[in-house]
């Protein structure tokens, strides 16, 4: 089996602390948070030249998303962008399988079959999800041990996700529909979770009920019956691409840099202790 590993940079001492990468073999790290266009690029010409025949995502969101659309690129003759997310076709090509290791609850990329891509170039951030189930992950391991050396911000990051997602489809349509008792079960579940999970981030039951909601509340399930929404995504969306383009043209980026290369060391020094 030629098998691709893809992991996320940002947080890949995260999953490395978690024990994620033991057997893994191979590895390729080079997988940013909120993947760009030439990212995907990169990892098409990756993949055709190790002939990969299975995308292996360690990773949250991101990764997962990104792993999904170079599964739909590899074999694709046309630009993956102007098909995928300009003209929103759907594949026409043979697929790569995809299979996701979590490190991180959120998303819920691990069930659906969203990819998001972001075109620096052109400042567009955008979604597509695919029509056929083939192209959602054909396994997903969650393993909420592998959630626990995760920075209590970007935990509490994923809090917030899961339950946007969930408003988003629970804020739509006035009819009576077993979907919106669903959604508030898992809204619940969160709430009470996520407490117990503030105040000891260690708690396993906690950190597992996040996770599993965070897997139901974008995997179309909820969505059922109504019409959902999603302009408060695209709004942030929007306000994260604003955002990156301010960090880059600013003074401070060289600060900033240096920040996150002391918060990696300080990661390094805390998982050799």
């Amino acid at each position: 089996l030629r098998c691709g590993y893809l992991r996320q940079q940002r947080g890949a001492g995260h999953a490395t602390r978690a024990g994620c990468y033991r057997n893994a073999g191979n590895t390729w790290d080079r997988i940013q948070a909120n993947p760009t266009l030439p990212k995907l690029y990169e990892g098409i010409e990756i993949a055709r030249k190790h002939q990969a025949d299975l995308l292996l995502a360690v990773g949250g969101g991101s990764v997962c998303d990104y792993a999904k659309a170079v599964s739909v690129s590899v074999n694709c003759k046309e630009d993956p962008w102007e098909k995928y997310y300009l003209r929103f076709e759907e594949p026409d090509c043979e697929t790569l399988p995809v299979g996701c290791v979590l490190t991180m609850a959120g998303t819920g990329s691990e069930m659906n079959a969203g990819a998001v891509i972001t075109n620096p170039e052109t400042k567009q951030k955008i979604g597509h999800v695919f029509a056929d189930e083939k192209i959602m992950p054909r396994f997903a391991i969650l393993n909420p041990k592998y959630t626990l050396t995760l920075p209590h911000y970007q935990m509490a990051a994923g809090i917030y996700d899961i339950f946007n997602h969930i408003c988003e489809q629970y804020f739509s349509g006035e009819d009576d529909n077993v979907s919106d008792y669903i959604s508030e079960g898992l809204m619940r579940s969160l709430l009470h979770s996520s407490r117990i999970a503030n105040k000891n981030p260690q708690d396993y039951e906690a950190r597992s009920n996040i996770m599993w909601t965070a897997t139901w509340a974008l995997n179309t399930l909820v969505a059922k019956g109504k019409s959902t929404d999603w302009m408060v995504h695209m709004l942030g969306q929007a306000g994260a691409l604003s955002k990156q383009s301010f960090i880059e043209q600013s003074p401070y980026t060289n600060d900033a840099e240096q920040e996150m290369k002391r918060i990696a060391q300080e990661d390094t020094a805390n998982a050799a202790t």
